[in-house]
C-alpha cells in the first residue's frame, strides 16, 4: 500500500490528519493515493490561522497581492504537465481536457493579478453628493476569512475561480477540496506555499462534507462560504451559514438547452451538441443535456448526432485519440445508468449508448447516450443527470423552443445555433440563463461572469463580479 500524503495545510505547515482516505483512479478502479483528512478540530485550527493572518494580509497593497498571484500562475504553468496528469488520473478526463483546465487556472490567476493591481488607485473613490455640506468616499474592503468548498468535476478550475479573487480582495482562505479528487488541489497548495504567501493566508483541509464542510460553514468567524456542488448540499450549506448570518455564494445545478433553429448549420449543431453534452463525460453543471431542434431539421439531425455519438472514442484518459473518459466513481456510474434504465421504462426512445463499452470491463465508463421522445415530466428531461446523456426534442416555432428551454428549475447556461444573427440574438435575449453561447462551443473567459438564474446560482463568479463576491462596501461621509 502506498504511503499516506498529508492532506491538511494550516498556517504555512503540512499536518497529518486523524483518518486516511483512499483516492481512486476512475478509469482503472485502482487506488491512486492515500491522503490523511481533517475534521472539525482541523477546521477550527485552519480558521484560527486565517483569522490571525487577516489583519496584515487585508492591509497589504493590491500590487503586492498581484505579485503573489502572478507567482502562483507561474508555478502552475511550470508544473502544467504534472497537473494535467494528476487531473486525468484522479478525475478520469482525457489529457486534452485536463490541459484546458490547467490553462484556465493560469488565466484566472493572471486576470485577478491584473485586477488587484488596479485596486489601489480605485480605493477611496469620491462620491458625488448634492450640496457642499458633506463629502463622501467609497471603500471596497475584504469581507474577512472565507471558506471555499469545491467539487470533483473540475478540480483546480473551480478552486481558481474562487481562490484568485478571494486573495486579490485581501481575504484569508480555508479551502475544502472534494474528497474524491484532492490530488491536484494538494499540488496547487504546494505551488501556493512556494509562491510565498504569508502563513495563514491560505489553508487547506481535505475531508468529507460532514467532517470538514459542515463545521467550516458553521464557524462564526468565517465571513462567507463560496460553494460549488449539488443543489441538495447547497441547501445544507445555506442552512449552516444562516445560523451565523454569513454570506453565501452558491454555484449549483443546471439543465441547459441547446436550441437548433431552422436556419442552423447542422454540422455545427451536431458538434456543439456532442461537445456540450459529452465533454467531461457530461459531468458539468453547464452540460447541454436538452437539445431542441427545429422540426424541419430534426430527422437529419438525429441521424447525424447518433452517428457522431457512436463514433466518439471512449477510453482510458491516457489512450491515443481518446475523446471521452470515465465517470468519477461507482456511485455516479450507477446513478447515471439508473436514470437511463428508468427513462427507457418510461417510454423514451434510446438512439445509442446507455451502457458500458464492451472493450472496457473495468472503470466507470458509459458510452455517449442519445434519447429522443423523452416525456416532459420525466426525470431525464428535468433532473441534472451529470453523465453523458443527450435528450433531443423537436419544436415547431421559436416561441415553443424558448418556452421549452425556460421550463426548468435551473437557468445556468444555454446555446443557440442559427444562421441569422438577428434570430440568434433575439432568442439569446429571451433565454433565462446567466450565459448564452451563439454558434460557439462552451468557451469561458475570466472576464465574463459565471452563474445563473433560478436554482442554478446565488451570486456570480469570474469577472469583476467574482471579486465583488469577496468584498464589503463601505462609504465614509464627512461633514465639511
Amino acid at each position: 500500500m502506498s504511503a499516506v500524503s498529508n492532506g491538511i495545510y494550516i498556517g504555512g505547515a503540512w499536518r497529518a490528519g486523524r483518518a486516511v482516505l483512499e483516492v481512486i483512479n476512475p478509469a482503472t478502479e485502482a487506488v491512486l493515493a492515500r491522503v490523511s483528512v481533517g475534521d472539525a478540530t482541523a477546521v477550527t485550527r485552519a480558521v484560527d490561522a486565517a483569522s490571525a493572518a487577516f489583519s496584515e494580509w487585508s492591509n497589504s497593497t493590491g500590487r503586492d497581492r498581484a505579485a503573489l498571484l502572478r507567482k502562483i500562475a507561474q508555478g502552475v504553468s511550470e508544473q502544467r504537465e504534472q497537473l494535467m496528469h494528476l487531473q486525468s488520473s484522479n478525475n478520469g478526463k482525457p489529457l486534452f481536457e485536463a490541459a484546458i483546465d490547467v490553462d484556465d487556472v493560469i488565466a484566472t490567476f493572471e486576470y485577478y493579478a491584473s485586477v488587484a493591481e488596479e485596486m489601489d488607485a480605485a480605493q477611496n473613490q469620491p462620491v458625488a453628493l448634492p450640496g457642499d455640506d458633506f463629502s463622501a468616499r467609497l471603500r471596497r474592503e475584504p469581507c474577512g476569512v472565507v471558506g471555499l468548498i469545491v467539487p470533483w468535476n473540475f478540480p483546480m478550475v473551480t478552486t481558481a475561480w474562487k481562490l484568485a479573487p478571494a486573495l486579490a480582495a485581501g481575504c484569508c482562505v480555508v479551502l475544502k477540496p472534494s474528497e474524491v479528487t484532492p490530488l491536484a488541489e494538494l499540488q496547487l497548495a504546494r505551488i501556493i506555499a512556494e509562491a510565498g504567501l504569508p502563513a495563514g493566508v491560505f489553508n487547506l483541509v481535505c475531508g468529507t462534507g460532514l467532517d470538514v464542510g459542515a463545521p467550516l460553514a458553521a464557524d462564526r468567524r468565517v465571513a462567507k462560504i463560496s460553494f460549488t456542488g449539488s443543489n441538495a448540499v447547497g441547501v445544507q450549506v445555506m442552512q449552516r451559514a444562516a445560523e451565523t448570518i454569513k454570506g453565501v455564494s452558491l454555484e449549483l445545478g443546471g439543465k441547459s438547452s441547446l436550441l437548433v433553429m431552422a436556419d442552423a448549420d447542422l454540422d455545427l449543431a451536431v458538434e456543439l451538441a456532442c461537445g456540450g453534452g459529452f465533454f467531461n463525460a457530461g459531468q458539468m453543471c453547464s452540460a447541454t443535456s436538452r437539445v431542441l431542434v427545429a422540426d424541419t431539421l430534426a430527422d437529419e439531425f438525429l441521424v447525424r448526432v447518433q452517428a457522431r455519438a457512436e463514433a466518439i472514442r471512449v477510453a482510458d484518459p491516457f489512450a491515443d485519440d481518446v475523446e471521452m473518459g470515465a465517470l468519477i466513481n461507482r456511485t455516479q456510474y450507477q446513478r447515471v445508468l439508473g436514470h437511463i434504465q428508468r427513462a427507457i421504462a418510461d417510454g423514451a426512445r434510446l438512439l445509442c449508448g446507455g451502457e458500458r463499452p464492451a472493450d472496457l470491463p473495468k472503470g466507470f465508463f458509459i458510452r455517449p447516450t442519445v434519447f429522443t421522445d423523452v416525456p416532459l415530466d420525466s426525470a431525464l428531461w428535468n433532473a441534472e443527470i451529470f453523465g453523458p446523456v443527450l435528450c433531443v426534442r423537436r419544436f415547431t416555432s421559436e416561441a415553443e423552443a424558448i418556452a421549452l428551454a425556460n421550463d426548468s428549475d435551473f437557468g445556468l447556461v444555454a446555446s443557440v445555433v442559427s444562421g441569422h444573427a438577428e434570430t440568434a440574438e433575439r432568442v439569446a435575449n429571451a433565454l433565462q440563463a446567466g450565459l448564452v453561447w451563439i454558434n460557439a462551443p462552451q468557451v469561458i473567459f475570466p472576464q465574463t461572469a459565471w452563474g445563473g438564474y433560478k436554482q442554478s446560482s446565488i451570486g456570480r463568479e469570474l469577472g469583476p463580479w467574482g471579486l465583488a463576491a469577496f468584498q464589503e462596501i463601505k462609504h465614509v461621509i464627512r461633514s465639511i
